[in-house]
């Protein structure tokens, strides 16, 4: 029986994963000054973690992003990489709601640039954090005009930025699991 839930447990893991939500849409623009990605997600928000932000814990989110290059005799290489820290919370003396967008993680000291936005509705900040344009994610030269790409995209809930009680308590729950993944090739550019 253990050898059978070790055999099938990863399956199932995954499984439950790629419930949370989709990526619908992924756009890779090659310009002269880089690459940049475009995208829209499909997801819901985790009834613990909805509920969590109703009484003013903030939620972190981070979306990463990596090219790599594909190669036969060995494992992939990592070409270029990005990363975005979201941090959604809620104002319950304004009763708004608040995005905020890094490309550093958030930390206590508030130092960093971070771009800030108040939404009344919760479904709008939602949306706002569902839509990425143009989110540059690597120069231009890092693509090599010869070889294959590979472009994935990973949106999940940081479950390391939450308050110690609640980490404790998310661990081996499944009603915290928020992870949207894409993954999309881009072919070689040279010619026949």
């Amino acid at each position: 029986m253990c050898c059978w839930a070790l055999w099938w447990g990863p399956g199932v893991a995954v499984f439950a994963q790629q419930d949370a939500g989709e990526a619908q849409s992924l756009r890779i623009e090659r310009a002269e000054d880089g690459l940049y990605l475009g995208a829209s997600f499909d997801f819901t928000l985790p009834d613990l973690a909805e509920d969590a932000l109703h009484k003013g814990i903030p939620m972190f989110f981070v979306m990463e992003a990596q090219v790599r290059r594909d190669r036969w005799y060995w494992s992939d290489r990592v070409v270029a990489e990005a990363t975005r820290y979201l941090r959604l919370s809620y104002q319950p003396l304004t009763r708004r709601w608040r995005l905020s967008t890094s490309s550093v993680p958030f930390t206590n000291s508030g130092l960093g640039v971070v771009l800030g936005q108040n939404f009344d509705e919760l479904d709008e900040a939602l949306s706002a954090m569902r839509r990425v344009i143009r989110w540059r994610i690597g120069d231009a030269d890092v693509l090599e005009p010869d070889a294959a790409h590979t472009v994935q995209l990973r949106f999940r809930l940081d479950m390391s930025q939450l308050p110690r009680p609640l980490q404790i308590g998310a661990v081996g729950r499944s009603d915290w699991n928020l992870l949207v993944f894409r993954s999309q090739r881009l072919p070689s550019r040279a010619q026949p």
